[in-house]
């Protein structure tokens, strides 16, 4: 589903900032991977789906994605494969339009836009049955603007934008970071039900260690650009903080990785 080969990419490359975020990273994901991804500040977890998504271009190396390849293609065209969540709830919709409006949005990803009339019957029948999956009662509410709803509601908005066409690849950027623990700990059900239900791609990057060892079928931690880990199977279920904290001699880490 998704190869990442020898990928590199530098920040103020040749200054006394000079900062090497991503150094020969390598990984496959096999389709329906549900992967999180862990590391200390630094380690290159965001720059990753950065590079993935193409914010920016890698300085080297090869990204490809159900074979084919989007290394040298532009942010906007990669937009049609891919569903991303970030950390912060404002940063995935438009706060001033409407619930369904947003949704409308989404569901155009990648398609041409005409002056064509605006949402049909069908699309807000269809919006109003997938917002009812989310049990937060938005489905009464689809004309409200984005901006008055909660922090939690947002971003589940959000991840719902963002899988209303089942992308190829789903990225979440620590999606729920700016949540408190009880909203957190919905939007995360959340997830799971959506990405279990749909059967997608994902990799989850994460400070909460217990979360990347609940969630997903695949963990792996970064370090210095790079994947140092890769834990799956058995292996991941039987798997503690603790565990973690001692196989992998993390030290430096106590404090940024939350237990």
């Amino acid at each position: 589903m998704l190869e990442l080969k020898g990928l590199y990419k530098t920040f103020n490359a040749g200054t006394v900032n000079e900062k090497r975020a991503i150094n020969d990273l390598n990984l496959t994901l096999e389709n329906g991977d549900f992967v999180t991804v862990i590391g200390g500040n630094g380690a290159g977890k965001s720059t990753m789906l950065n590079l993935i998504a193409g914010v920016f271009p890698a300085d080297e190396g090869l990204i490809r994605l159900n074979g084919f390849n989007l290394t040298r293609l532009p942010e906007h065209k990669r937009a049609r494969f891919l569903g991303r969540v970030f950390q912060d709830p404002m940063m995935g919709t438009a706060a001033t339009m409407g619930i369904e409006e947003n949704l409308a949005l989404a569901g155009r990803r990648g398609q041409r836009r005409g002056l064509l009339s605006g949402i049909t019957g069908g699309e807000r029948e269809l919006y109003r049955e997938k917002l009812a999956t989310l049990g937060l009662g938005l489905e009464n509410r689809m004309t409200s603007k984005v901006g008055l709803l909660s922090g939690g509601q947002r971003q589940a908005l959000t991840l719902l934008m963002a899988t209303l066409k089942k992308p190829d690849l789903l990225l979440l950027d620590e999606h729920t970071a700016a949540l408190d623990p009880k909203t957190a700990d919905k939007v995360l059900q959340l997830t799971e039900e959506i990405v279990s239900r749909e059967g997608l791609t994902t990799l989850m990057v994460t400070h909460n260690m217990k979360h990347a060892i609940q969630y997903g079928n695949r963990l792996i931690m970064m370090d210095a650009g790079h994947v140092v880990v890769d834990i799956r199977g058995e292996e991941k279920k039987n798997l503690s903080v603790r565990d973690l904290l001692e196989k992998f001699n993390i030290e430096n880490d106590r404090m940024l990785l939350s237990e």
